[in-house]
């Protein structure tokens, strides 16, 4: 029998205690182009991954990590692939491995997860995400906490958070560093494999972070692959971005905006009192800081 009496509730009478955001094409839309422009970003990476040593295999391996994720133009036209081998090995790895960065560190290669997002999001062009204030007002009324538990790093959170105008909005965030606290310390790559969703370990440590009760939980991401792990591990789950039924995800909704719309087990409170919630969720800098600060997570 499971006991989550240590679990945080704020629900009241709501099938929820809690709702869980992924951020990236969840809380503002893939047609705001962040994503095609990360890939044209890592496409970027040829000078740099070109100073490693790479065996015909190990080469052969990477760049198909790389096409699945991110597209075959730059290893068509520069590393002499054909198109056609990217289909059987590509979706193998990047289902196994979830990233290119936890790719490349599994085969070997030392590349640092700082150095690595400072280069893929360093550059990208975030005034494409334009300020929600229709998700603010939605968020600050629903009454169950709210955390955001996404693969990205806490500077892109960040930044992201704060072109959205929602910064204040969320009482955890669960984030790369989450899930990776120990990353720093290995000696070798391979030593500390990279945790991302949608694997499993990634759900029980937002889980056990966030202090949920997954059965009281609703998690909202726009993969559909990680929507099918956090239902596996109990978590209530809503495919953002399509009104396609699927059986993997307990609801469906086109735009995070119709969220209280859709699901309606989700309480919020509306008129003057939404003031009074603005008001509470306010916080200074350092207390939003401290919530994209690294978790340590102890196996």
């Amino acid at each position: 029998m499971e006991c989550y009496a240590k679990f945080n509730v704020r629900g009241g009478n709501s099938a929820f205690d809690c709702i869980m955001f992924d951020l990236d094409d969840t809380l503002y839309p893939f047609s705001a182009g962040i994503s095609t422009a990360c890939k044209r970003n890592i496409e970027g990476w040829n000078s740099f991954i070109s100073g490693f040593f790479f065996s015909h295999r190990d080469l052969y391996i990477v760049a198909h990590v790389f096409a699945y994720h991110f597209g075959t133009d730059f290893l068509v036209e520069r590393c002499g692939f054909p198109q056609s081998d990217a289909s059987g090995l590509r979706v193998e790895l990047f289902k196994t491995h979830g990233s290119t960065l936890a790719g490349l560190r599994a085969l070997g290669y030392d590349i640092g997860a700082d150095e690595y997002h400072s280069f893929v999001h360093g550059r990208l062009p975030y005034e494409r995400i334009k300020p929600g204030p229709q998700l603010r007002i939605l968020l600050l009324s629903i009454t169950q906490r709210k955390i955001i538990f996404t693969n990205s790093d806490r500077v892109h959170v960040s930044k992201a958070l704060n072109r959205l105008g929602i910064e204040d909005c969320f009482d955890q965030i669960i984030c790369f560093e989450t899930l990776n606290p120990n990353l720093s310390m290995a000696t070798h790559p391979e030593e500390i494999p990279i945790v991302l969703k949608p694997s499993k370990e990634a759900i029980r440590i937002a889980i056990s972070v966030g202090a949920v009760n997954p059965h009281r939980t609703l998690f909202l991401d726009d993969s559909l692959r990680n929507i099918v792990a956090g239902k596996a591990l109990g978590l209530r789950t809503a495919l953002v971005g399509t009104t396609v039924k699927s059986s993997e995800a307990d609801y469906t909704l086109d735009n995070i905006d119709n969220l209280a719309k859709v699901i309606l087990e989700i309480g919020v409170i509306g008129g003057s009192s939404s003031k009074a919630k603005e008001q509470k969720m306010k916080r200074s800098r350092s207390e939003i800081d401290m919530l994209v600060s690294p978790t340590t997570v102890v196996a």
